[in-house]
């Protein structure tokens, strides 16, 4: 007896196996020795080298053995053919090899019609099992199984189905001819139908073998080919995976990725869907969860920094500084949220790239002039085609790390519409409770923005929601005093048109009456575009000279360039007639005419006003183009001067055989305001009295109809305007003392600041002769209201 492994051998068959165990190889050797007959039963468990009798099947079958071949590493190769299946009575061992009692048993079948029908089901049944398996020829096994016998029949059909070691023991140990056919036709039926059901599957698979899976396929070589080249030993997802592991995202942000990861890797790679979830994983990982920019403290070098790259600007430098002040001092402060407001041109843009400069931080930059789209901000949701996170996420992006500078330009120029309010959107972003946790409807996870600095800039603050307005530190810029123009034409625009323009400081010089007489005659603006873009003008047409210059000088002996100096005399030659004027200062004294202030939004302005008297009924003519506010204070002076009649010397009904006409010169120009009360009062006291009003001061102050002098504002414009004009006194309201240090300190040298209460006090410095009957009080000064433009372009 030989035990053996994965193999059942059926009776009738020739079967050819290798011998290997020295127990099988001494039966063996035993069994051709003697009659060449061996009994062979297949052991359970095919792992074991050295079966007891207990783990081999009891029913076998007894083989002849037709052929052996002892091969070179001690096997032998046998070929066996089965005689009959055999049961095991006893088991012994002799020698190192086994002795089996077998029994067999002979059965004898009687034709009938119910056997003959069988057979021919088994036959057919078997045909249809052969067509429809690759692994058998058919043209043998139907020759096979052309038989008479149903014992040989069912045997031969049993060896050659593809079935488990099992099934094929369990069709062994029938030994019925007739119950083992029957057995065999209900297998037959079995595996038919899994046939059928493979070749279905099949089928189903090859149709939809599409475009995608030949590229999928092909993908798949290429990989495999650039890995036998050595290139990409890594795959690409197990790249991504590590990029998720090292990303430092949130554990919502990494549960999120790795979630997508998993649905990703099992996905087609061509899949639309896997596309989708691809874009998704790279965003997560573009933006910067923990990378930041090492942030300088240095207050010294932030200060220099800052005024290298802009004149002026104290109150922003100061707020600046105080910012990196604290970083210095609280390990991890909240972000800081600005808002500069100003004109256009004042260098609120340029100054946020000096504070990522100054502080180290990365600078990224968002206009939102014009948006109208809430998704602008928070993003698409990943279920739209084509989504993507909003703006923030993508300057976060390309901004590379966590604290960067920020700026949200043109804050003030979102609109809304039926896609919803961005500004409304941006309170989380620029509220510093809520920002730790922006959420984006793209990434949907939370992203902390605590860390960045955001500067918002503005040119009006009115179209702002107040929810928005409340989460912001505004900083006002007025806008630039002649002297800081000139300083910053001196520092920076020269020196970058004439490189612009090919020139040099050798070939063109700018003098400093030359820069002030382009700044007054040629722009009015608070900032500083118009100045540059006229002195770009002066700079192409030296630049137009010195290259005609060049063309005479052709084949002669080169000269040198003639240095072009631009001077006040000369800059009508380059930039033609002067676009604006000054109102001069009339320096003398008359009676009726005073000399005001007032501010606009491109600096101050002097503001002579103004009274003529003439027979009539008492009617008050106001003209100049004055705004309610003007008229109702003018009113307000003609009221004060009525009471205080007596005092004046003036009849009580004087007015009534009197018309009064008040004119502002400039009508074109559009002018409001309350802060030209005092001056308004001056000139009609002055024009009833018959005293001359000094023309070597100028005054600024709101009154009331009691004579009191109210603040105004505006205060640093209106001094320099008075300043330029050569005006070297000024009246003022007592209020506006505090304003003074706000006041460059060459004006509080050369100029002589009254400041005043009452009416009184402001007809003492003013005329030329005080009155009788005025109280004596101590000479002070005057100030205007900040004029303010409104939508139609009025002046106050």
């Amino acid at each position: 007896m030989m035990p053996i492994r994965d193999v059942v051998i059926f009776p009738h068959m020739m079967t050819p196996f290798v011998v290997g165990r020295d127990s099988s190889v001494r039966a063996l050797e035993e069994a051709l020795a003697g009659d060449k007959k061996i009994f062979l039963a297949t052991q359970h468990d095919a792992s074991v080298d050295d079966p007891a009798p207990s783990q081999i099947y009891q029913t076998g079958t007894v083989v002849s053995i037709v052929q052996s071949l002892k091969l070179p590493d001690g096997n032998i190769k046998v070929l066996v053919e089965g005689l009959e299946r055999g049961r095991v009575g006893s088991v012994s061992a002799d020698n190192g090899f086994l002795l089996a009692d077998v029994q067999t048993t002979a059965f004898g079948v009687d034709s009938d019609q119910e056997l003959e029908s069988l057979t021919s089901r088994v036959t057919g049944l078997f045909e249809q099992y052969v067509k429809q398996s690759q692994n058998l020829n058919y043209e043998t096994m139907i020759a096979a199984i052309r038989v008479d016998d149903p014992g040989k029949l069912a045997d031969t059909i049993g060896a050659n189905l593809q079935l488990t070691i099992p099934e094929k023991q369990e069709l062994l140990e029938i030994f019925d001819p007739v119950e083992r056919l029957a057995r065999i036709a209900d297998v037959l039926d079995i595996e038919i139908e899994k046939l059928s059901v493979d070749r279905t599957i099949q089928g189903r698979v090859k149709r939809q073998m599409e475009k995608a899976q030949k590229e999928y396929y092909l993908n798949e070589k290429i990989k495999a080919i650039q890995k036998e080249l050595g290139r990409g030993e890594k795959s690409e997802l197990d790249e991504l995976r590590r990029k998720i592991e090292e990303a430092g995202m949130t554990k919502d942000a990494l549960d999120k990725a790795k979630a997508e990861m998993r649905r990703l890797e099992n996905m087609p790679p061509m899949s639309a869907e896997a596309t989708v979830s691809r874009n998704y994983i790279d965003w997560l990982l573009a933006v910067p969860w923990k990378k930041k920019s090492r942030e300088k403290r240095d207050l010294a070098y932030a200060a220099e920094v800052l005024n290298t790259d802009h004149y002026g600007l104290e109150t922003i430098k100061e707020r600046i500084l105080e910012f990196l002040a604290v970083r210095r001092l609280v390990k991890d402060p909240r972000g800081s949220i600005l808002c500069f407001v100003g004109p256009p041109g004042v260098g609120k843009t340029s100054l946020g790239k000096s504070v990522a400069k100054a502080t180290g931080r990365k600078f990224v930059r968002l206009s939102l002039g014009g948006v109208r789209d809430e998704a602008e901000i928070r993003g698409h949701r990943r279920t739209y085609i084509g989504a993507l996170p909003g703006q923030i996420i993508q300057m976060m992006k390309k901004a590379g790390t966590a604290n960067p500078v920020f700026m949200l330009d043109e804050i003030d120029k979102m609109s809304t519409d039926f896609r919803g309010d961005p500004s409304a959107a941006l309170m989380e972003v620029l509220d510093p409770e809520q920002n730790t946790a922006f959420g984006d409807h793209y990434l949907d996870v939370e992203y902390d923005l605590s860390k960045v600095f955001f500067i918002a800039t503005a040119n009006v603050l009115h179209t702002l929601p107040p929810a928005l307005l409340d989460r912001l530190e505004v900083i006002r810029l007025s806008g630039y005093t002649e002297i800081e123009k000139l300083e910053i034409a001196k520092r920076h625009l020269i020196r970058k048109q004439v490189e612009a323009t090919g020139l040099s400081s050798k070939v063109v010089e700018f003098a400093d009456d030359g820069i002030a007489a382009i700044i007054q005659q040629y722009t009015r603006e608070a900032g500083v575009r118009n100045l540059e873009r006229e002195i770009g003008n002066v700079c192409r047409k030296v630049a137009h000279q010195v290259v005609l210059a060049q063309s005479k000088a052709k084949g002669k002996k080169k000269a040198k360039p003639t240095k072009v100096v631009i001077t006040a005399e000369n800059i009508s030659d380059y930039l033609k007639v002067p676009r604006y004027r000054d109102l001069a200062a009339e320096k003398k004294n008359e009676v009726g005419v005073a000399t005001g202030l007032a501010w606009t939004e491109v600096g101050g302005q002097i503001l002579p006003i103004e009274c003529t008297l003439m027979d009539g009924k008492g009617n008050l003519t106001l003209t100049g183009k004055l705004g309610d506010v003007m008229q109702e204070s003018a009113q307000a002076a003609m009221s004060y001067v009525r009471s205080k009649s007596q005092q004046f010397g003036l009849p009580k009904d004087f007015y009534r055989h009197l018309d009064v006409h008040i004119h502002i010169p400039e009508g074109a120009i559009p002018k409001d305001g309350p802060s030209a009360g005092i001056t308004l009062t001056t000139t009609l006291v002055s024009a009833l009295t018959r005293v001359k009003v000094r023309g070597d001061v100028a005054m600024t102050g709101e009154v009331t109809l009691r004579g009191k002098v109210l603040p105004i504002g505006g205060l640093k414009e209106k001094l320099l305007a008075a300043h330029r004009n050569g005006i070297n006194e000024a009246i003022l309201p007592k209020d506006n003392e505090k304003d003074l240090p706000d006041i460059p300190e060459n004006i509080r040298k050369d100029m002589k600041l009254h400041f005043v209460e009452n009416m009184d006090e402001v007809l003492m410095v003013a005329l030329e002769e005080p009155l009788e009957d005025l109280s004596k009080g101590a000479p002070v000064a005057a100030a205007v209201e900040p004029a303010k433009k409104d939508q139609k372009g009025v002046t106050h």
